[in-house]
């Protein structure tokens, strides 16, 4: 298993302590973009081209566990759009 599998397979163990530098890294990992909106705001905005979903995360620590669900499910519907 690959070091961003490894990392996804943690993330769907335990949700709860993640940082936004860690969703960030795992999202470049399984071609997501990631950008900060206009004026640098506190969230960061997730996508996956051929995805109709976007995921916008706050960027305070820690993370909610929802939000790294919303992630893993973008990540999901992104390998299943590349099928």
């Amino acid at each position: 298993m690959s070091g961003p599998e490894k990392t996804i397979r943690k993330m769907r163990q335990n949700p709860v302590g993640w940082r936004i530098e860690d969703l960030m890294a795992v999202a470049g990992e399984h071609g997501l973009e990631w950008r900060r909106p206009h004026g640098g705001g506190s969230h960061v905005i997730f996508s996956s081209p051929g995805v109709r979903e976007i995921v916008t995360v706050p960027s305070k620590r820690p993370i909610k566990p929802v939000y790294v669900k919303h992630l893993l499910a973008l990540i999901d519907a992104a390998k299943g759009a590349a099928n």
